[in-house]
């Protein structure tokens, strides 16, 4: 039979580390020996139901007990519940547990069939995980599975295949889109006004925009789509090309603005090059992972590799797009002491620490608050981290458009003689305190 140790760690790790998911999810099992296999996970409400459907069904010995094969649903709580029952001896399998949903249990008669088909009344409205158990260490078990979990929606009674949590993803993404394109449009007009002062930096900054509003509107479309029919016809390949140009952009954004490029100086140093050398390829590991993750789903044995790698190359990327900053920060620092005329960078650098601020919240935000968020709030309201991560998302966007527009007296750009002065006499109170 199965040991705790053997159980705890497929699931536990897909019931922590996964958002919820939704779609007519397919499954292939070849020779898998795993005990237990999640497959997917939903959040039903009391409309709740699940289509099962298994072909090619085959096994690498006739199984001595059948009744140790299944699948069955659990959430969280009753799948801890299970794991205490095995450690304490009162079952020897998970599907003998009373605390899971039974969905189907292999029988005899069964397994004289290669398929079978099997349709789930799921009331009890939760967040649940499906799980194909296999209580026998000595079979491996190949498979074809489709599974399609869907809630009835209100009177007209029509499938909605997003889960409980995320069924209002499409309107936020679509609205979303909305405000990023009205953004665009604001930076279009603003860039027109003040042609005599843009920079290169400038338009850079309107393709980030667009390309954030063409991904949300993508990603609407996408959701809509596998919200109605359990697929997203091709919406998915759209959302990820965006997804990839964003994340690009958006890094080599930060990454331009941290070096002063377009603002302080018309170049880049060899090693802010290797920045950008590195943060890009990484961007392309990183989008590739996330696309494993989403179209294999959490029944593929390397989801986790997949996953993990996705979170490092995330974090990667945060830190390395920080070093530009920190650099440019200590450059100028170290030229005010030697050039008279630096004091006027020395201004600059007081607002472009603001900025280094700023881009530690919001990576702080994105990557940890916003996973707190997820963890901790009830799978009824998934989409409140969504809607966090976009609104941070939303202040960043603002927040810099706002203190690098183009405007001639900018303090970004500009220092006039009095700031000037200011900034040498704060230089030299700075240094009498040193010594």
């Amino acid at each position: 039979m199965v040991s705790p140790t053997t159980t705890v760690v497929p699931l536990l790790l897909f019931l922590f580390l996964t958002t919820t998911t939704a779609e007519i999810r397919y499954t292939s099992l070849r020779s898998d020996p795993r005990p237990i296999i999640p497959l997917d996970e939903f959040g039903f409400t009391h409309t709740g139901r699940l289509e099962l459907n298994v072909t090619n069904l085959s096994f690498s010995s006739p199984p001595p007990d059948p009744t140790n094969l299944g699948f069955f649903l659990c959430t969280r709580d009753s799948w801890l519940h299970v794991l205490q029952q095995i450690e304490d001896g009162d079952v020897t399998c998970a599907l003998q547990s009373d605390v899971i949903k039974h969905v189907y249990t292999f029988t005899s008669d069964s397994l004289t069939s290669k398929s079978l088909n099997q349709f789930y009344l799921q009331q009890d409205a939760d967040q649940y995980t499906l799980v194909f158990a296999n209580c026998l260490p000595q079979i491996k078990v190949t498979m074809d599975v489709r599974s399609a979990m869907y809630n009835l929606d209100g009177r007209s009674r029509s499938r909605d295949y997003l889960s409980a949590g995320i069924t209002v993803l499409p309107r936020v993404y679509f609205l979303f889109s909305l405000v990023y394109f009205t953004l665009a449009a604001i930076w279009i007009s603003v860039l027109y006004k003040k042609r005599l002062t843009v920079f290169g930096i400038h338009i850079f900054m309107l393709a980030v925009v667009v390309l954030k509003a063409l991904n949300l509107l993508c990603e609407a479309e996408d959701k809509s789509y596998i919200k109605r029919t359990g697929s997203a016809h091709g919406w998915d390949v759209l959302f990820y090309i965006f997804s990839f140009l964003k994340g690009i952009t958006l890094f080599t954004l930060i990454v331009l603005i941290g070096t002063g490029w377009s603002f302080l100086k018309p170049y880049l140093q060899d090693k802010e090059k290797k920045v950008l050398m590195i943060v890009i390829p990484l961007q392309v590991v990183a989008n590739i992972a996330q696309v494993v993750i989403d179209e294999s789903g959490p029944y593929a044995q390397d989801w986790v590799t997949w996953k993990q790698v996705f979170l490092l190359v995330d974090v990667i990327c945060c830190c390395a797009i920080l070093f530009p900053i920190v650099w440019s920060i200590k450059n100028l620092r170290e030229a005010a002491r030697t050039d008279g005329k630096a004091a006027v960078n020395l201004m600059k650098l007081t607002l472009f620490r603001q900025y280094y601020v700023v881009v530690i919240c919001y990576i702080y935000f994105t990557r940890v608050v916003v996973y707190a968020l997820e963890t901790i709030t009830s799978y009824k309201y998934l989409w409140t981290s969504v809607v966090a991560a976009e609104l941070a998302t939303l202040a960043f966007y603002v927040f810099t458009g706002y203190n690098f527009k183009p405007e001639a007296h900018n303090p970004y750009f500009a220092v006039d003689d009095d700031e000037e002065e200011a900034a040498s006499e704060q230089l030299k109170l700075e240094d009498e305190f040193e010594l």
